[in-house]
């Protein structure tokens, strides 16, 4: 197969993997609180220079004092200015990332095998290893919204590849550390993969990189300038709040463990009680628990994430095909003589630690990046698979074109078709209809009272509202922190967010609307709206007091 053939298979990938990132971006699945909190943060830059909370161009977005990453919020800014405050504006970019990572892999992979012998598998690895990418679940799931972490995979992605080619010229070490340091003011999870996977890149090649120490020291004095605002904003306060509110440590359960094995001893605080049952080992116990099980079959083939924002119905985050890809992958990667298959089997080993760190496990958003190495593993396998019989290459080829066809069209049905009515909170369904509803008639009551219920519900009226940011910074104040370190705003305008205990709303606001679930509302209440979401589910009811 000559260059011109493989371009065209690119094509045909690339494009494949665009209209399954791209297809009703606008509208499955509905925006949630933190792509809302992205868009209109960047609007809020555009209206004012100041963040939602009046903070000026800030590094780190307050936001829900989750302190988000700043990157995305100034990548998808001019995408704002020219489009408008509205879902696609905010979602675009981030796809095309997606799609820019499938041409990445390719590339990636295909450094991978450059100077090995076999033609057949310098042709077909890279386009297997773009097209696995293309239709994989785990990838086009975020990719279709604003998610930070797809873009960080990019990055990573990208960061691997230049890495791979500094020898050739020095502008490829810059370029991969540029990228790698962009990764770090992406997404929390890129501060630990990033500087590991340097690592590993590093120890694969420290021989090479100690002759050219003079480049080495350049590139990574000017890497080390770059992060030297975000070094500054990571151990302030602000940078620390994160980690607090969702890190291991804040889970009390290792600890309430650690607590009941002593309470098996006469004396709890024994030496051996001590010893053998303390809260390092207990919270070490539950980190390595964590990081297996990312590599649980059920949560790579059949089920996926727990969290349901993160996953489709009875779907895993790999197709249930790949099983025999990677296991035959792994497989001949071990016994293979390519060295940068160490790289991948590193990359597959540190890729959920940040998850690991995490009281939530396993977390599909947070350990995304494992897609590449296992992409690549499995597109290996079944190149193996493809060619290993040399008289039925053809018809083994069909077969597993026919069952990833199959796999990928049950994908997409279940992720168009189900996934709203399986999952009806998976995301704010519902918002936008209620917005819609109530914005040309909420100035007429004295006050709109809008059930807590579900995630950040200020945020997603501020985003569809467009409300302006300048009467905003000015009317609201942030809640103190839950227990997992985040906050809301419980007023503007005249929008109150509450819990909404019917009677009690009744009495006290009078000249009034008040939305609910309907498990707030009574029955007999004044409903003047029921709100219903595309998906046909019925989430709100507002009543007029």
């Amino acid at each position: 197969m000559n260059m011109k053939k493989q371009l065209i298979l690119l094509c045909v990938i690339v494009l494949l993997g665009a209209v399954l990132r791209l297809y009703k971006l606008d509208t499955v699945p509905a925006i949630n609180a933190d792509e809302a909190a992205l868009g209109y943060n960047a609007y809020a830059l555009l209206k004012t220079g100041l963040d939602e909370h009046g903070n000026k161009w800030p590094l780190h977005f307050q936001s829900f004092n989750d302190f988000k990453p700043g990157l995305t919020v100034y990548a998808i800014l001019p995408f704002i200015a020219a489009f408008g405050l509205n879902e696609w504006s905010v979602r675009l970019l981030p796809a095309l990332i997606g799609i820019f990572t499938i041409v990445a892999l390719y590339l990636l992979a295909k450094e991978m095998v450059r100077e090995k012998t076999n033609k057949q598998l310098a042709q077909y690895f890279p386009l297997l290893a773009a097209f696995l990418l293309s239709v994989s679940p785990w990838h086009i799931h975020f990719s279709r919204g604003a998610w930070e972490v797809n873009i960080a995979t990019f990055f990573l992605v990208s960061g691997a590849y230049f890495f791979m080619r500094w020898r050739e010229r020095s502008v490829y070490l810059l370029a991969s550390c540029v990228v790698f340091v962009l990764s770090l003011y992406t997404y929390h999870a890129a501060r630990i993969i990033t500087p590991l996977l340097v690592l590993v890149l590093v120890a694969n090649d420290w021989k090479a990189l100690l002759q050219s120490w003079k480049r080495v020291v350049s590139v990574g004095s000017i890497g080390f300038l770059l992060c030297l605002p975000l070094l500054f904003s990571l151990v302030s306060p602000a940078g620390l709040a994160r980690a607090g509110g969702v890190g291991l440590w804040s889970d009390s359960g290792p600890e309430n463990r650690v607590n009941e094995l002593r309470g098996n001893y006469e004396n709890t605080n024994g030496v051996i009680p001590r010893l053998l049952h303390n809260k390092p080992i207990g919270y070490t116990l539950a980190f390595l628990s964590n990081w297996a099980e990312h590599y649980w079959g059920e949560f790579l083939f059949l089920s996926g994430d727990d969290i349901q924002r993160n996953k489709v119905p009875e779907t895993g985050q790999l197709h249930l095909i790949e099983i025999a890809f990677l296991g035959v992958g792994i497989l001949y990667a071990i016994r293979s003589k390519n060295k940068k298959w160490q790289t991948v089997f590193l990359w597959l080993l540190i890729a959920p630690l940040p998850a690991a760190l995490t009281f939530q496990s396993p977390h599909a958003l947070r350990s995304a990046n494992m897609v590449i190495p296992l992409t690549l593993l499995s597109a290996y396998g079944l190149f193996i698979i493809c060619t290993y019989f040399k008289s039925y290459t053809r018809a083994i080829c069909v077969v597993m074109t026919l069952l990833i066809a199959l796999s990928v069209g049950r994908y997409i049905h279940m992720y168009y078709s189900h996934m709203a009515k399986a999952f009806p909170f998976s995301s704010q369904y519902g918002v936008k209809e209620l917005v819609t509803y109530l914005s040309p008639i909420h100035t007429q009551y004295q006050k709109v009272i809008v059930t807590d219920r579900y995630d950040q519900p200020y945020i997603l009226f501020l985003f569809y509202m467009k409300y302006d940011p300048a009467l905003f910074q000015k009317e609201h104040t942030l809640t103190a922190r839950d227990q997992y370190g985040f906050s809301t705003v419980r007023s503007f305008s005249n929008f109150s967010f509450e819990s909404v205990p019917y009677e009690k709303m009744i009495q006290q606001y009078p000249n009034s609307l008040i939305v609910g679930t309907s498990q707030e509302i009574l029955p007999e209440a004044n409903i003047s709206q029921d709100i219903i979401g595309e998906n046909g589910y019925r989430y709100f009811r507002v009543v007029v007091n």
